[in-house]
């Protein structure tokens, strides 16, 4: 198998963190000025809903409306498992006892743009629509057993490049006080690729707490800086069909055929030899039964499997393989640490770096806010 079957598992959500602008409620003897001036302002727009309610109780807002460009940039590693695959839309053999993953590296970056409003003061809502570029990088080992157990008979290394067009929505409640807030992101995205029998499905959580900071004689311009965590959840089972050429070139299926059946041969020989040259009393210990059974059932597995692929010989190439797999993050979890600055209520930049654990992220955008 080579990664054109496990390219899926690369395919991360480019709908991350909003930006870190919120409600804020101002508070303290020295600012008194300002929140009685907030107080008797006439909140003309129709979003948020209790917008001017909250306006006269001293919060600050942000404008209702938003656009926002994001970059993003992740890696990470990924457990693949339950792998299964099948030919000409034929009998399915799952592989777990075979095929053995040393290895499965997922790169992403891309572009989002990212329309929101806010519902409720402190309920922001958005749409995700990303373009992005992604890679897998896998190396995994082919083993079968023989007398003496399980053997690696191969391996390969190898790295696929796909594009993917990714989209969704997303909610996130926030709270801020005195400058201090929080803000609870929640996103669910679907990446659209032509391998895939259907979309690959990402939930995103990304709980956050900082600190705006304002500038002095400029109300409106500030800098935050906030931390937090991102938990990624990956839709458990994924399928799909490919034409055979995508795993090998037609010229190279005959040979690695042959090879397959060459080393099969030798395992069963081997194991046959070994439980043959058993007295029956040894036949009859547990430990040699389930031995034999499990060399059995693996050697009869890459059999089929073996067959099924020589269909990719007899008909020149012109053989479909179908596929399934599970697959999760290594880590479900990793560490945030971000910044934004905001010129004005019209404009903020950010940047966020996500690191320890498996995975590793950066993301760095630009915001347009407007009122309606």
């Amino acid at each position: 198998m080579t990664s054109r079957i496990f390219f899926v598992i690369l395919i991360f959500s480019f709908g991350t963190a909003s930006a870190q602008y919120t409600t804020d409620k101002v508070v303290g003897a020295k600012n008194k000025e300002v929140i009685d001036s907030i107080k008797k302002v006439e909140y003309p727009y129709i979003f948020p809903i209790w917008g001017q309610k909250v306006v006269a109780k001293g919060f600050k807002i942000p404008k209702s409306g938003g656009l926002s460009a994001q970059y993003l940039y992740q890696q990470s590693d990924i457990i693949i498992h339950d792998l299964s695959v099948g030919f000409n839309n034929g009998p399915m053999y799952n592989l777990d006892e075979i095929i053995r993953f040393n290895s499965a590296v997922a790169t992403s970056n891309g572009l989002n743009i990212r329309p929101d409003f806010w519902l409720f003061p402190f309920l922001n809502i958005y749409g995700i629509l990303a373009k992005s570029k992604t890679s897998t990088a896998i190396g995994a080992g082919v083993w079968i057993p023989d007398s003496s157990g399980f053997h690696e008979i191969g391996s390969f290394k190898t790295k696929a490049n796909f594009n993917a067009t990714t989209y969704g929505f997303g909610i996130t409640p926030t709270f801020g006080i005195g400058g201090f807030f929080m803000a609870l992101d929640m996103n669910v995205t679907w990446s659209d690729i032509d391998a895939l029998d259907k979309p690959a499905f990402i939930f995103i959580l990304g709980p956050r707490i900082g600190k705006n900071i304002a500038f002095k004689n400029k109300p409106d311009r500030n800098i935050a800086f906030w931390t937090g965590g991102f938990r990624v959840h990956m839709g458990s089972t994924t399928t799909g069909n490919l034409n055979a050429s995508e795993l090998f070139p037609i010229d190279q299926w005959e040979d690695k055929v042959n090879n397959g059946y060459t080393k099969l041969s030798s395992a069963q020989e081997s194991v046959d030899t070994w439980w043959n040259g058993l007295t029956s009393t040894e036949q009859k210990n547990p430990v040699n039964i389930a031995k034999h059974e499990t060399a059995t059932r693996v050697l009869t597995t890459y059999g089929k499997v073996l067959d099924g692929a020589s269909q990719v010989v007899s008909n020149a190439g012109d053989a479909s393989i179908q596929y399934s797999l599970s697959k999760k993050p290594k880590d479900m979890w990793n560490f945030l640490l971000g910044s934004q600055f905001q010129l004005n209520r019209d404009w903020m930049f950010r940047v966020e770096a996500g690191f320890l654990g498996s995975r590793t992220q950066i993301i760095a955008g630009i915001q347009y806010r407007f009122d309606f």
